[in-house]
């Protein structure tokens, strides 16, 4: 391109090239990778040499060069951190002013700054500015074009801020995709931080000996990907401790899938969990992917595992021992990289035994059994859940609640057959009683269904059973009687605590607490 080629054909070339550099600049949200396409179109198509794409830092008001195409091979210049300053050259100059600037001949104005040693002093040189939607300035774009008359030199610079204007869109729209991602990341980190917060550790609540080992196996199976099977009466937290397990493992950022197996008929139940290919049955309008699919690369959680199947179990077994299946429906087989944590509250083994229970996947999943003791058998952990929860509900229902210790040795005494949620159960309906937030005995209110799993210690028998239903008077005089009979094993005992814990079938510990509730003055003989 030089003098011999007219206004007209160097328009035309202009225009050709324009069509090629729209098409690049809708090609990919990558700024720097469409731009830099366009720098050698610029550079092939229209003997713009040396472009350069600088964009403004605004934290520091410098403009960095993101972008220079040299021939031959395109340099980020990120690393060496090479800019402009306001007002510094004849890039600093269009920061400064915003306009564009057109130079006959660089050799002769004082104000270029060559810091990259790259251009011809004896041509001409034009620099753009690149405005955002406010028509503020964030960036340049220039390059030296051969040389040429005065009229192709304007047409040469109005050419290039067009480009400058596409280019300024392409900046600014990927910069808002990356600020929505940033956002969406800094979410999700957020609500990972919360998940693995709600699910740590210091939400396990519970120091008895029976507890302080599921934390110790938690803790133990977390670090690998064994098979887990979370034994335990309905109410006592399997899922609590699975979450703990998923959430303190290495797989903590990949997913956690979890089924309740007894929700559904084995028919959906093996849709649910294999997914389904479109028009493997009525109403499959489009393929599904299933839990394990879903789970891939992280842990499924299988509730009341021992509600299936004898046919579904058979089909379960195969993914435990081979991690693979087929849709329903589908012929492909999918292989699949998971965690599995089952739970029940069934003995495995009677049904075993009685043919209800296939034996080869009780074995396969009966690899790190865990047994989550009931409520009644950690009773000394009661006050201490109760605060934690009684806390959470505060939370939720914005305002401070508390629990008198009359309401806890009510609570004491009674036998829990809902376990731990029969307990948050209890505790948020006296909540919902309490008008001040504090909750006295007479708002605990338990389940109208007698328990036939409290064991009582030997010495100190449950009351005979009533015709009424669990109420407050009733505990509270269960309370009285145990209070009686802890004064009787100390007088008996002559007031050692060691010596009426044994009387009582209690540890010192136990004894110890219900001393310090039930207000009983000690005695020094």
């Amino acid at each position: 391109m030089g003098l011999e080629i007219s206004l007209f054909d160097l328009e035309r070339q202009l225009l050709a090239a324009m069509y090629k550099i729209s098409s690049e600049l809708n090609s990919s949200l990558n700024y720097k990778d469409s731009a830099n396409n366009v720098l050698k179109i610029l550079h092939n198509e229209c003997k713009l040499l040396h472009g350069m794409l600088t964009i403004l830092d605004a934290e520091r008001d410098i403009l960095l060069i993101k972008l220079l195409h040299n021939p031959g091979q395109a340099v980020e210049t990120d690393e060496k951190q090479v800019y402009y300053k306001v007002g510094e050259g004849i890039v600093g100059e269009v920061l400064k002013h915003g306009s564009a600037i057109v130079i006959r001949q660089i050799g002769k104005d004082n104000r270029f700054a060559d810091k990259l040693a790259l251009y011809d002093y004896d041509k001409p040189y034009i620099c753009v500015p690149l405005r955002d939607g406010s028509n503020k300035v964030i960036g340049a774009l220039s390059a030296q074009p051969p040389m040429c008359g005065d009229d192709e030199l304007a047409a040469l610079s109005r050419f290039l801020e067009m480009i400058a204007n596409l280019i300024a869109k392409n900046v600014q729209l990927a910069y808002k995709v990356e600020a929505k991602e940033k956002q969406l990341v800094d979410e999700r980190d957020g609500l990972r931080r919360k998940v693995r917060n709600n699910y740590s550790f210091k939400n396990l609540v519970g120091h008895t000996k029976a507890m302080r080992q599921i934390f110790e196996q938690i803790r133990l199976v977390s670090r690998w990907d064994s098979t887990v099977l979370l034994r335990g009466e309905s109410g006592t937290g399997k899922e609590l401790v699975a979450n703990a397990i998923h959430y303190n493992s290495p797989r903590a950022n990949n997913p956690f899938i979890k089924l309740n197996c007894a929700a559904l008929p084995d028919n959906l139940l093996e849709s649910e969990l294999f997914g389904h290919e479109k028009g493997a049955f009525t109403g499959a309008v489009k393929q599904r992917k299933g839990r394990f699919e879903m789970a891939h690369n992280g842990t499924i959680f299988l509730d009341e595992i021992g509600e299936t199947s004898a046919a579904f179990q058979a089909k379960l077994l195969r993914v435990l021992q081979e991690k693979e299946f087929e849709r329903v429906g589908g012929t492909s087989t999918i292989s699949v990289n998971v965690r599995i944590i089952a739970a029940t509250n069934r003995n495995l083994e009677e049904e075993v035994s009685q043919g209800n229970f296939r034996e080869d996947l009780y074995y396969r999943l009966n690899v790190m059994p865990m047994y989550l003791p009931p409520l009644r058998e950690r009773t000394e952990d009661l006050p201490e859940l109760a605060e934690h929860m009684i806390k959470r509900l505060g939370q939720a229902q914005s305002r401070e609640l508390s629990l008198t210790d009359s309401a806890v040795r009510a609570m004491m005494a009674y036998s829990w057959p809902g376990n731990v949620r029969e307990l948050e159960n209890t505790l948020e309906r006296a909540s919902v009683l309490s008008e001040s937030g504090t909750i006295g005995p007479e708002l605990v209110t338990f389940s109208q269904m007698e328990t036939t799993h409290y064991n009582a210690p030997a010495s100190m028998p449950s009351p005979a059973p009533s015709s009424q239903p669990h109420n407050g008077t009733v505990v509270r005089e269960r309370v009285l009687d145990e209070r009686e009979q802890v004064i009787d094993a100390l007088e008996r005992s002559g007031w050692v605590k060691a010596k009426a814990a044994r009387l009582l079938n209690m540890t010192p510990r136990q004894i110890a607490y219900r001393i310090q509730i039930m207000n009983i003055e000690m005695k020094e003989l």
